[in-house]
């Protein structure tokens, strides 16, 4: 397995450019979320209670008691949280490229969805012992994946944000940032540093071992990027670890004595 050639620059693109669109993408989306996670987590840590006393609900109850008006807006939330990739698809052909540029395509339905499977399998366990250590020490506050009331669509709607999840984060901090950085001259593992702690930042509502474990997960999945030239892996992988996490709460919250 080689690492890939640095992208080639744009004729459309110089270094200054590059700059400001990634600004203009980041202000609309992930850059946007990291601001308020910092926001939140200064909340979480000069509130009365610890950290694991509080929690951070990530698909929860928009409308309680109100279930149609609840499920519009889920809908309605997920389909605004994604807008940025069209915003990013645009930008690419603006320059003379396109998603295929960085692997959001279906050209390998097979091997994209193996190499996402066997990512998510070793990412998805070691992340899971990992934030109960994180909880158990009150560096992070208790992460419930999914509160959304027993409606008939509880389970689609978890599964929608799980990809939802998959494919905003990995177009946009994978395949779009990494991209666009080595067309501007970055080296790629300057480039998977600041993709990773990009990561790990909207990530802070959750505590400091949300962060550290997704900056981690950032700098694994920043490299099989630059190594595949492809982010179709990562949104399987991506998927398949909201997927697990969110359905599997709702179903064994209240029934094993483990989880938080």
């Amino acid at each position: 397995m080689h690492l890939q050639s640095p992208p080639e620059p744009s004729p459309l693109l110089g270094p200054r450019l590059i700059r400001a669109e990634i600004f203009v993408v980041m202000s609309v989306s992930l850059g946007a979320s990291a601001l308020m996670a910092i926001v939140r987590l200064v909340g979480a840590l000069t509130a009365p209670r610890e950290l694991k006393g509080q929690q951070a609900v990530l698909v929860g109850s928009m409308a309680p008691g109100r279930p149609w008006l609840d499920l519009a807006l889920q809908l309605s939330q997920i389909a605004i949280a994604v807008a940025p990739v069209g915003l990013v698809a645009y930008l690419l052909v603006r320059s003379g490229e396109s998603m295929r540029t960085i692997g959001a395509d279906f050209r390998r339905p097979g091997g994209d969805l193996a190499r996402g499977a066997l990512l998510a399998a070793a990412i998805g366990g070691s992340g899971l012992a990992f934030y109960l250590a994180v909880w158990a020490s009150g560096v992070n506050l208790t992460v419930v994946p999914g509160a959304l009331p027993e409606q008939w669509w509880q389970v689609p709607v978890l599964l929608l944000a799980s990809a939802q999840n998959g494919v905003l984060e990995e177009v946009i901090v994978a395949g779009y940032l990494l991209h666009r950085l080595g067309q501007a001259g970055w080296t790629p593992w300057k480039a998977v540093v600041v993709s990773s702690l990009l990561r790990g930042s909207y990530h802070l509502y959750q505590g400091f071992g949300g962060f550290v474990g997704n900056v981690v997960m950032g700098l694994v999945f920043g490299r099989l990027y630059q190594r595949w030239g492809r982010c179709m892996p990562l949104i399987a992988a991506h998927t398949l670890i909201d997927a697990v996490a969110f359905v599997g709460y709702a179903f064994l919250r209240d029934r094993v004595s483990w989880l938080p």
